[in-house]
């Protein structure tokens, strides 16, 4: 049973590293410079991120994992450690919650620059 255990705890540790490199931050958004007035990027850039922290990052880490403590949970019922499966259950979906979140706050940043006119690359 313990290696049962430890091995649930290895996917979670996977899962949460595999979910956090996956990210795409807003730093790494890459634009066509061609003709572009870098102060008035910048400037909309930081105007474009505030757009993005409208994102309720929050409430999807939470959403996350408290699902996966379920689904952990129920497995757990299954194999006999309910406690521990669902404690693994909810970091996997606490981590995948937050990268759905980072996701989000790229995708509206791209967004916004497209909408003022960017071309964005990535």
């Amino acid at each position: 049973m313990k290696l049962y255990t430890r091995s649930l705890a290895l996917v979670a540790l996977v899962a949460l590293v595999a979910a956090l490199s996956a990210c795409t931050t807003t730093d790494e958004i890459i634009i066509d410079k061609k003709g572009v007035d870098m102060a008035r990027y910048e400037q909309d850039l930081a105007e474009c991120r505030s757009y993005s922290e409208e994102v309720r990052t929050g409430e999807k880490v939470a959403k996350g994992a408290a699902s996966g403590a379920v689904v952990g949970g129920l497995i757990g019922a299954i194999t006999g450690d309910a406690g521990k499966a669902a404690g693994v259950g909810a970091v996997g979906g606490g981590a995948r919650g937050a990268n759905e979140g980072a996701q989000d706050e790229v995708r509206v940043v791209k967004n916004c620059l497209r909408g003022r006119g960017y071309k964005v690359l990535n």
